[in-house]
């Protein structure tokens, strides 16, 4: 299967050894973040994050912490959901070509043009030749944005059968929680099968020089929330130089001549005044991700 081997045999991760290390990791993998998209926005690069996955694979948790400390002027989040019936009347890619960032932004999506060969495949929303023409439209779709300097990390969050079902449980058992399940939820579930075959397919098919799969395995969910913020920042960072850029000696200047001011010692960012906030694992209530797979079931 190339890269990847099927995905009900992806090894899972290794617990983390205690909720502390769970909010020193997030803090610093939100504050890395944060880094990274400070230099995109001054440098003008575009950012996708591509969020794929089971229902209550942990998506939503994800994206909530990974935006935690990001300007919002800057990042949109795109829920994707059953294409508009204008969208219908169109190539299915035409919704996504319109939520594409502009310089010096991230669109994060949750779920993604994929859905062509994934849910539409399996529930039969589209011919067997209409999705797997997909698989090539799809990977010139994302050459040419990485072509043009666009940065594309793709996530594929995968949760075992039995840990999905007692999350399901526990949203069902949550009153606040409740609306996060429907009768499409079970129609899916129910068709595990078609679904595990049809992202191996997608895995083997899509898995591209230019925009590679990573794929995290997500029952321990503190540690798939780090796993997968460190893997932007690894991938994201590369070639960027995060450090601060130095105080524009004009700007200086005319914060001199109106107020008087004289900038203190440079720290480069090392006294970022909302750093307590990164530390969102305090009270998080994401559950025990250590011995014995007790694991929070908080998206």
């Amino acid at each position: 299967m190339g890269r990847w081997k099927r995905l009900d045999k992806i090894e899972p991760l290794t617990p983390l050894k205690n909720e502390q290390e769970y909010v020193d990791r997030l803090a610093k993998g939100q504050k890395e973040m944060r880094r990274v998209q400070q230099w995109a926005t001054r440098t003008g690069q575009r950012i996708i994050i591509a969020f794929e996955g089971w229902d209550a694979a942990g998506k939503g948790g994800t994206i909530q912490r990974l935006s935690a400390l990001l300007d919002p002027h800057h990042v949109a989040v795109w829920n994707i959901a059953a294409p508009t019936p204008e969208e219908r009347g169109r190539h299915y890619l035409w919704r996504f070509w319109q939520k594409l960032p502009v310089p010096g932004d991230f669109a994060i999506f949750d779920r993604t043009w994929y859905g062509r060969v994934l849910v539409e495949r399996v529930e039969g929303f589209c011919t067997k030749s209409e999705w797997k023409r997909a698989y090539q439209e799809i990977n010139q779709f994302e050459k040419q944005l990485s072509d043009d300097g666009v940065r594309i990390v793709k996530l594929l969050l995968h949760v075992s059968a039995e840990e999905q079902k007692k999350r399901i449980i526990e949203r069902l058992e949550h009153p606040v929680k409740r609306f996060k399940v429907g009768l499409d939820d079970f129609r899916n579930i129910a068709k595990r099968d078609a679904y595990l075959e049809a992202y191996d397919d997608m895995l083997e098919r899509t898995d591209t020089e230019a925009v590679p799969w990573q794929v995290i395995a997500t029952d321990f969910k503190w540690c798939a929330r780090v796993t997968a913020i460190e893997t932007l920042v690894r991938i994201l960072s590369k070639g960027a130089d995060l450090e601060p850029p130095p105080l524009d000696p004009e700007v200086a200047a005319a914060a001199r001549k109106l107020w008087g001011w004289e900038p203190a010692a440079d720290t480069g960012g090392k006294n970022d005044r909302d750093e307590k906030s990164s530390k969102a694992g305090k009270g998080d209530n994401a559950g025990k991700d250590g011995k014995g797979g007790k694991d929070g079931r908080k998206k």
